[in-house]
């Protein structure tokens, strides 16, 4: 191999074997240019995340013209029927049908997985494991980081996480999808150990089996442990994959067979909303929510600064899954998708106590005082 192409793999092996603080080795010209762009998006999230506010006011009146009861809505009153006795499938198909939602494509309908754990345990006690899962998410990042980021940061990691579920406490938490699997794929996050795979393993797998939007998430784990060659981790990752891949075959064959030639098509989502849209849902679906748009629109940025600047796997991987995402749901999600942000959640948040060290390494690079 050639000594320029060596030099080039080892960079990106680096990518996840460095250390911390990774905007400290900047170039000076390179950190500038970050700064200012940084400003520069700040400066567009407040005029353009408000916008998106008009777009949600005239879906939501739409909606209340209509037939459609809304997402969350839709969603709670299919797991009251299945927890009265009736099937999932033959539920879920006639109510959306009932209220002119789609049941074509067969990701359309939600898989059963939350309507039957609601069945099984009553909304108040997967209300409970929630906020239980949002505690185990905040400790866990608190062990976890404290000894990298010292004791104030790490305890305002946790602070912040908790926040960032503000959600578990909506009435219709029970039935979100997105807040179960975000809260399980923050914890897969926290919990994960290259010696000690399995906890974070089982959180994944769970995460995929209430909602296909984890993933992302899981196929960026499998990226970084075959790049990393871990091969262990890779087959086991993959493993789970395979698990969801099946279970993913057999709720499409159900869908299938409860449809009916007449069934309406999702109009699809290449909705093109852009980059103001992810922003606008966590303003929307965490703590952000008690701050004016223009100001909480800017403060959704942050957080992609502060795993930035903390490097290592950890950082690497945060800042990929949380901006991977945001990118999708900019290119994919319709507006009335906001709360798909929530598959993010509660951990994104976290990174605003990574901010201030972040950004003071991204200006002492840019003045030369590493």
């Amino acid at each position: 191999m050639s000594a320029p192409r060596l030099a080039a793999t080892s960079a990106l092996v680096g990518i996840t074997a460095q250390p911390q603080r990774p905007l400290r080795r900047l170039p000076s010209q390179a950190a500038i240019a970050l700064l200012l762009a940084l400003l520069a998006v700040l400066a567009w999230s407040s005029v353009a995340v408000p916008r998106i506010e008009a777009r949600q006011v005239a879906a939501e009146q739409a909606e209340q013209t209509g037939a459609a009861i809304g997402d969350f809505a839709l969603y709670a009153l299919i797991h009251e029927r299945v927890a009265a006795g009736e099937g999932y499938y033959s539920v879920a198909m006639d109510a959306q049908r009932a209220h002119n939602y789609p049941t074509r494509p067969f990701v359309t309908v939600r898989l059963p997985t939350l309507a039957w754990t609601n069945a099984l345990l009553g909304p108040a006690m997967v209300r409970n494991l929630e906020m239980l899962l949002l505690l185990g998410v905040a400790g866990a990042f608190f062990v976890r980081m404290r000894a990298s980021l010292g004791l104030p940061q790490a305890a305002g990691g946790a602070v912040l996480i908790l926040l960032a579920g503000a959600a578990v406490m909506a009435e219709q938490a029970p039935s979100i999808h997105e807040l179960a699997a975000g809260l399980l794929l923050s914890l897969a996050f926290v919990l994960y150990r290259a010696d000690r795979l399995w906890p974070s393993l089982l959180a994944a797998a769970l995460a995929l089996a209430v909602r296909e939007l984890a993933l992302p998430f899981v196929l960026l784990w499998l990226a970084f442990a075959a790049w990393e060659k871990r091969w262990r981790e890779a087959a086991a990752v993959g493993a789970v994959l395979a698990l969801f891949a099946a279970g993913l075959a057999a709720h499409y064959l159900a869908v299938v067979a409860h449809g009916l030639p007449t069934d309406q098509a999702s109009p699809g989502w290449q909705a093109l909303v852009g980059p103001a849209l992810p922003l606008y849902a966590l303003a929307r679906m965490s703590g952000l929510t008690l701050l004016p748009l223009w100001l909480a629109g800017p403060l959704g940025v942050l957080p992609l600064l502060g795993w930035a600047g903390l490097g290592g796997r950890t950082g690497w991987f945060a800042l990929l899954w949380s901006a991977g995402f945001f990118l999708a749901m900019a290119l994919f999600a319709r507006t009335e998708n906001f709360y798909w942000v929530l598959t993010v959640l509660p951990l994104y948040l976290a990174g605003f106590a990574l901010v201030p060290r972040a950004l003071g390494d991204l200006l002492a690079a840019a003045t030369g005082r590493v």
